[in-house]
């Protein structure tokens, strides 16, 4: 039986979970580690942790918070913002975690992907695309936050990525990104159908009907981020949902 995955997302800035609109618009939404023990009780599938300042301001990688978080937490996390090399990894893997997040750092130098997998192997490797539509049925790579627009098209760089060595895509409309307008199942299907890896859906779930959309649409995952941290749906009901739209899921 495949499972599909629901995974709580924690955007980290200062210390504090922080979520926003189209990466604008942030708003604190309470301590990461304390919400991170709640989403596991509840029955998260896995966790990801994402510095959302950590390239743009230069940071070190949430190297402490993973040391905190793997005392109270039992299943998987990922931890991404600020990795650009093997040593950074290596530091956030050694304090707990299980898999990091590069995104502006392989953008900017490709060869990371390979480099990483080679190292701990594709199944730790999580590539984060941040993509805006751009015309038609193309979507354009953004970095740094949401910060600077790049010369990528998102599905050609998801499918070089895989082939580089990433093993799983977290995929983030930024258009949809806090609207709680549902992903952008064109991208998620475009992006799915280009790759042998899992993808998860991320950017827009404001219900139950949006997850179950987003697997339909090819995701192997979809992340869940304000619709938590504001209280307006708990992990057991969303995956009720989700089970009873005939889709595998841990219960």
């Amino acid at each position: 039986m495949h499972y599909r995955r629901l995974i709580p997302c924690l955007d980290v800035d200062g210390g504090r979970v922080v979520k926003g609109t189209k990466f604008i618009s942030i708003r604190d939404a309470g301590d990461p580690v304390e919400l991170a023990c709640r989403y596991d009780a509840e029955g998260a599938d896995e966790l990801v942790f994402l510095d959302i300042t950590a390239t743009h301001e230069k940071r070190q990688t949430l190297v402490e918070l993973a040391r905190r978080t793997v005392n109270d937490v039992f299943v998987p996390f990922t931890i991404g913002g600020g990795i650009a090399s093997v040593e950074d990894a290596q530091a956030v893997l050694d304090a707990g975690a299980d898999k990091v997040s590069v995104n502006s750092a392989a953008v900017a130098r490709p060869a990371l992907l390979e480099e990483l997998a080679e190292v701990f192997g594709s199944q730790c490797i999580v590539l984060a695309i941040d993509a805006r539509r751009r015309q038609g049925s193309q979507w354009e790579v953004v970095v740094r936050g949401g910060r600077t627009a790049t010369e990528r098209e998102a599905v050609a760089w998801a499918s070089e990525a895989v082939e580089r060595g990433a093993g799983e895509i977290l995929l983030t409309s930024i258009d949809r990104d806090g609207t709680h307008d549902g992903y952008d199942l064109e991208l998620t299907s475009a992006i799915a159908g280009s790759v042998g890896v899992p993808v998860i859906a991320s950017g827009g779930a404001g219900d139950a009907g949006h997850l179950v959309a987003g697997l339909r649409a090819g995701a192997d995952a979809v992340l869940v981020a304000s619709i938590l941290h504001d209280g307006d749906h708990q992990i057991p009901e969303l995956k009720r949902s989700i089970a009873a739209a005939g889709l595998p899921v841990r219960v």
